[in-house]
């Protein structure tokens, strides 16, 4: 019976007392969501600088490159997309700005607008794709072209599902405050990354 008291005081003691742990003292720690999710980015960007050494080897070593009859790429359309996905950047910035000052509604809108900017770079990528004069197995060119502009697109659409899932979750009254609002900010360095990485590749497909 004494024994069986003993317990019980020691757990109320660990139910009110100090032994248990707080929000006081889980506040104590940094938060480091943030700094975690930037270390992914990184291991992203180690995978995009694989294919772009292999990008660079392979036009080193080729005689002439583009290939020998390979059809020059267009650069309107690549263009007004470099200038969609870097405008992008400026209002998805606007939807943190706003979510700091505890608005919501307006980070919801420069959410939504970021969403269709990129859906449009998606489309205007997809009639790209239907237009050129040369397919995957075309040439070393032709694959290294398709493999980069593909596996960004990729991560564009990854940013939109990103985005849709903050709206998602600001559903919910007071998730989102000038407080707490990790998702936002990852969500807009996350694009930030996507606008570098596309800057990068227009310069090499299109440019150089």
């Amino acid at each position: 019976m004494q024994g069986s008291t003993v317990d019980q005081s020691q757990a109320d003691l660990n139910f009110s007392g100090t032994h248990a742990p707080t929000a006081d003292h889980h506040s104590e720690h940094p938060d480091l969501r943030l700094f975690g999710f930037v270390v992914f980015l990184i291991s992203e960007s180690m995978l995009f600088l694989g294919l772009f050494v292999a990008y660079f080897t392979f036009r080193l070593v080729a005689p002439s490159w583009p290939p020998v009859g390979t059809e020059e790429l267009e650069i309107l359309l690549p263009g007004l997309n470099t200038v969609i996905l870097l405008s992008s950047s400026f209002v998805i910035h606007q939807a943190d700005v706003a979510v700091k000052k505890n608005d919501v509604p307006n980070a919801r809108k420069w959410f939504l607008i970021t969403m269709a900017m990129g859906a449009t770079f998606l489309a205007g990528q997809l009639y790209e794709y239907n237009h050129l004069g040369f397919g995957l197995k075309t040439n070393i060119f032709a694959s290294t072209f398709y493999v980069l502009t593909g596996f960004h697109g990729l991560h564009v659409l990854v940013g939109i599902l990103l985005m849709a899932g903050v709206l998602w979750r600001s559903r919910r009254p007071g998730h989102y405050s000038s407080t707490s609002h990790f998702g936002v900010e990852a969500a807009e360095v996350y694009w930030h990354f996507v606008d570098v990485i596309w800057v990068i590749l227009f310069f090499l497909l299109y440019i150089l």
